[in-house]
């Protein structure tokens, strides 16, 4: 099976999934490989990308591991949660200038103050941030653009976390999840759930939060663009988005036919 970050990965960051990689993925898929959609975004913003995939009815694992959906029809699979109190105080004593969001699932977000435009997709609710504190969440987001992907390296590292989950963005974005809880942790229950196992998993990704998942599937790629700690993570590097990386990857298993069928195309990576 394949699991695919989305970000970097199958649309660039304009947002823009290429047709040629989008009818290699739709192929595979119809040819009865499953595809996992496996992203650090909230499923509201999946939601768009698994419909123009055209994917069959399935699971979606999405908010880096903490949310599993099947669709269509949508089905709240599992919501893993944890209390944001103590992260959200912390977070505001090291970094008073920070923008925290909490995901609503399937609805939006709820924010303490505005994310830069297009950054957060759904309805968006300005809350305190006693009042988003006040509730269990899925994933608390830190957001600064006016401080970099070092800052918020370092702040992460400052806050010592304890009991969560955390992953730097490629800007100053923070996500802070359930403790134990990764792309990886999530895609291992899907796979499961289906009758696989690790070694029957091709993932592919580009970011710090597809280091876990690399390293657990059976053949994990990075992206020629991702940064050298998440190639290191890799059992291989393909080339850049731009340059088709994600496509010569797929297509060097499952050919650029479908005309094999599907149990060879499950075996192909195992």
């Amino acid at each position: 099976m394949v699991a695919l970050d989305i970000d970097g990965t199958l649309v660039d960051h304009e947002g823009v999934l290429p047709e040629r990689l989008r009818r290699t993925v739709r192929r595979i898929a119809m040819a009865g490989v499953p595809v996992i959609l496996t992203t650090g975004r909230s499923w509201h913003a999946t939601r768009p990308v698994f419909e123009e995939l055209e994917l069959p009815p399935g699971p979606a694992i999405s908010s880096n591991g903490a949310v599993t959906v099947q669709f269509p029809p949508f089905e709240l699979l599992t919501a893993a949660t944890f209390d944001p109190s103590e992260v959200i105080e912390k977070v505001l004593r090291e970094h008073p200038s920070a923008a925290l969001a909490a995901e609503v699932v399937g609805t939006g977000y709820r924010v303490t103050r505005a994310f830069p435009d297009g950054e957060l997709l759904g309805d968006i609710e300005v809350v305190t941030a006693d009042e988003l504190a006040g509730d269990d969440v899925s994933r608390i987001v830190v957001r600064d653009p006016d401080a970099s992907e070092h800052e918020f390296i370092a702040l992460a590292e400052r806050l010592g976390l304890h009991g969560v989950s955390y992953s730097v963005g490629w800007s100053a974005w923070l996500d802070i999840a359930p403790a134990g809880v990764n792309k990886a942790t999530g895609l291992a229950g899907v796979v499961d759930a289906l009758g696989f196992t690790a070694s029957d998993v091709l993932a592919m990704g580009d970011g710090r939060n597809d280091i876990e998942m690399l390293r657990w599937a059976g053949r994990g790629v990075a992206l020629g663009d991702a940064c050298a700690e998440v190639q290191a993570a890799a059992d291989d590097v393909t080339g850049c988005f731009a340059d088709g990386g994600t496509v010569a990857e797929l297509e060097r298993w499952f050919g650029r036919a479908s005309s094999r069928p599907a149990e060879q195309l499950r075996v192909a990576v195992g």
